[in-house]
C-alpha cells in the first residue's frame, strides 16, 4: 500500500481562529453560523471571516445540528434504484435540486431488504434529515414503512392508498396518449398496442393513454389491435406472428426492450421499419432506444424530473397540495416513425 507523502492535517479549532480574529470563540460560531441578529460590528464579522478563511476553519456541523434540530442533509431511500441505470436519474435529479437549495443527499439503497430499511430510516432519523424521499426502481403502489411516519417524507416513483400522501410519478396515461400520436399524426388509422402481461400502474395507464389518442384521432378502439406480451425483449420478439396477422401499419409498444425484440422478429419476417411497419416504445432506455437500427421513436419516463420534484415538494417549494403530483412523459421522436405503406406488413412478410 502506498504512504502518503504528508501527515494529515490536523482540523483548525475555533479557539485558533478566535485568537487569530482577537475575538471569543462564541463571536467565531455566531458568524460562522451566519447569525446575522447578533451585535457584531461589521468590521470584526469582515475579521472572523478572512480568519475562517485563511485558516481553513470548517464549523462542526453535528454540533450545528443538535442545536437546530434538523440538518442539511436530504434522505433518499430506494429499493434498486441505484442500481438500475435509468433509473438512477431520480438520484441525479434530487441530487441536483438539493444541492441548489443548500442540502446534501444521504443515500440507502436496500434492494427490497426489509431490515435495512428500518435500519436506514433509523440512521437518517437519528442524524435529523430535513426529510425522506422513499423511492422505488418502478412505478408502483407502496407500503410506507412504520418508521417513515416519524420523518417528513415524500414518495417517489411509488404511491400510497391513503389519503393526502404526497407522491411524484410519471402521468402514465398521458405518455401512453403521447406515443400513440407519434403514430396518428403520420396518418396511421390501424394502430396497435403491445401491452405488458404484469399488473401495473403502468399496464393500466399506458392502454388509457392509447385509447384516449385513438378517441382523439377519431380512431375507434379495436380490441383485435391491443396485444399482451411479456415487457422484455423475448416478449417482444415472441409477439410478431400475432402483430401482423392484426394488418396494423403501426404499432406502441408497452416498453423499448420489447420494442427491440419486436424488431428482431420484424427483421425475420421481412418486414422494414418503418417502410412497412412503423414502431415506437416506451422508457426511452438510452441504451436501447439510440442504438437500434433504425433508432426508436419512444417516450421517457421523466425521472429526473421525478426526483426533482419531490425534493421541491419536501422543501415546501411547489404550490401543489398533498396528494400526487403526475410529472409528463415526454415524447422522443427518432427514425422508427413514417406514414402508412401502401399495403400493410402481413402482406409483406415472409411465409
Amino acid at each position: 500500500m502506498k504512504e502518503r507523502d504528508t501527515p494529515a492535517r490536523r482540523p483548525t479549532t475555533i479557539r485558533e481562529v478566535a485568537e487569530a480574529a482577537g475575538v471569543s470563540p462564541t463571536t467565531v460560531s455566531l458568524v460562522a453560523n451566519r447569525k446575522e441578529d447578533a451585535r457584531i460590528s461589521a468590521e470584526t464579522r469582515r475579521r472572523v471571516r478572512e480568519a475562517i478563511e485563511r485558516l481553513g476553519y470548517r464549523p462542526n456541523a453535528l454540533a450545528k445540528t443538535l442545536v437546530s434540530g434538523s440538518s442539511r442533509f436530504i434522505g433518499l431511500i430506494a429499493d434498486a434504484i441505484a442500481t438500475t441505470p435509468f433509473a438512477g436519474q431520480i438520484i441525479h435529479g434530487a441530487q441536483d435540486e438539493a444541492w441548489k437549495h443548500g442540502y446534501a443527499l444521504l443515500i440507502a439503497n436496500t434492494e427490497g431488504n426489509e431490515q435495512l430499511e428500518r435500519d436506514a430510516i433509523s440512521m437518517m432519523l437519528e442524524h435529523k434529515v430535513r426529510g425522506i424521499l422513499y423511492s422505488t426502481w418502478f412505478h408502483r403502489a407502496s407500503e410506507i414503512p412504520e418508521s417513515l411516519w416519524e420523518a417528513d417524507f415524500v414518495l417517489v416513483n411509488c404511491f400510497a392508498e391513503v389519503a393526502g400522501v404526497r407522491a411524484v410519478v410519471p402521468d402514465e396515461v398521458q405518455g401512453g396518449r403521447a406515443a400513440t400520436e407519434l403514430l396518428a399524426r403520420q396518418g396511421h388509422t390501424r394502430i396497435a398496442f403491445i401491452n405488458a402481461t404484469t399488473p401495473a400502474p403502468a399496464k393500466d395507464g399506458r392502454l388509457a393513454g392509447y385509447r384516449a389518442a385513438l378517441d382523439d384521432a377519431g380512431l375507434a378502439f379495436d380490441p383485435t389491435f391491443t396485444l399482451e406480451a411479456y415487457p422484455d425483449q423475448e416478449g417482444g420478439y415472441g409477439a410478431v406472428s400475432e402483430l401482423l396477422d392484426t394488418g396494423a401499419t403501426a404499432v406502441y409498444c408497452y416498453n423499448d426492450r420489447m420494442a427491440a425484440g419486436l424488431y428482431d422478429g420484424l427483421r425475420e419476417h421481412g418486414v422494414s421499419v418503418p417502410g412497412d411497419l412503423s414502431v415506437v416504445g416506451f422508457d426511452n432506455q438510452e441504451v436501447i432506444a439510440a442504438h437500434v437500427r433504425p433508432p426508436l421513436s419512444t417516450v421517457a419516463l421523466p425521472h429526473y424530473d421525478l426526483g426533482a420534484v419531490a425534493v421541491r415538494r419536501l422543501l415546501g417549494l411547489d404550490d401543489s397540495e398533498d396528494g400526487v403530483i403526475k410529472v409528463s412523459c415526454p415524447a422522443v421522436e427518432r427514425e422508427s416513425v413514417g406514414p402508412p405503406a401502401s399495403a400493410g406488413p402481413a402482406l409483406h412478410r415472409r411465409p
